[in-house]
């Protein structure tokens, strides 16, 4: 039960990541989000089938994923289109393009098919528990990610990035073109969202087009909770707390399904369970935060 939570906590934790990239450092409402995480399951998927090398397919998934992040940003910046608007249109016209990827099919199963969660569990047969080799490897897949992104963000482009969320002036004054940086983050975010797609696929045994429903919701909520749990400015810990805020999510969902029948809850709740959490997150963060800034004034 509880690695089950984790490994659904890291998986859709990088696309939390992706979210958090987009939302809040470049303030950017995007919701692409919602059709590029099909469509790195429906590469990964497509690639499997064909009999491609998993890890191959994981890089196939996160290329198309950026190319819809690109999408997105081209139609905003050269169009003149919001933000959101930009990002239905493409999530709309993703939908199409993942059914072509899956052959015309709404879904594609792999339980037949070897991916890399069970050649990981064929290779610890005997040593250790399936389930916690396929924990095992996400935990170090994730520290590797959360190192590169750590790492792209203390970089001059990745400073940059970072300011133009809050101050795009400031990034035009200094002779760099404000809409390149934007097709970078959010092309990045979607690559990322691409990878969670691809080992959702290959946890849940297979890929489906309708599986990004609601999927930038529940990484909003992800994003809020780890919000709520850690405050800082440092860019190690706002991208940390985004996994536990993932975490915490999934294991109050798996509450929400397992105990919720007890005061008339079903699964078909838990958008609604979501909802809920996003606005009193921030119901939380916001009135809370300044609750506890006028007491510390006070004392002073």
């Amino acid at each position: 039960m509880i690695e089950g939570i984790l490994v659904e906590g890291l998986v859709y934790g990088i696309m939390a990541l992706a979210v958090f990239i987009t939302f809040r450092v470049l303030d950017f409402a995007d919701m692409t989000v919602d059709g590029s995480f099909p469509l790195g399951s429906a590469v990964m998927a497509a690639l499997l089938t064909a009999g491609a090398n998993p890890l191959l397919a994981m890089l196939a998934a996160f290329a198309c994923g950026a190319a819809a992040g690109a999408v997105t940003a081209v139609i905003h910046s050269k169009l003149r289109i919001p933000s959101l608007l930009a990002g239905i249109l493409t999530m709309t016209m993703l939908y199409s393009i993942n059914l072509r990827v899956l052959s015309n099919r709404a879904n594609l199963s792999l339980l037949r098919i070897d991916t890399l969660f069970k050649n990981i569990v064929s290779l610890t047969e005997g040593v250790i528990p399936g389930e916690y080799a396929i924990l095992l490897f996400l935990v170090l897949a994730v520290g590797v990610i959360l190192a590169l992104t750590d790492l792209f963000f203390h970089t001059d482009f990745g400073i940059t990035l970072g300011a133009l969320g809050s101050n795009p002036q400031m990034i035009t004054s200094q002779g760099m073109n404000p809409e390149t940086v934007k097709l970078v983050g959010v092309s990045l975010s979607n690559g990322l969202v691409g990878i969670s797609g691809a080992l959702a696929a290959m946890y849940q045994g297979f890929a489906d087009v309708n599986s990004g429903t609601g999927t930038v919701v529940a990484g909003l909520a992800s994003l809020m909770i780890g919000e709520f749990i850690l405050r800082s400015n440092r860019i190690e810990v706002l991208t940390l707390r985004v996994f536990l805020g993932s975490v915490l999510y999934r294991a109050i969902m798996f509450a929400g399904r397992k105990y919720g029948y007890r005061v008339g809850l079903t699964a078909n709740d838990l958008k609604l369970i979501t909802g809920l959490l996003i606005i009193a997150s921030l119901v939380v963060s916001k009135y809370g935060h300044g609750r506890l800034l006028s007491r510390k004034e006070r004392r002073i």
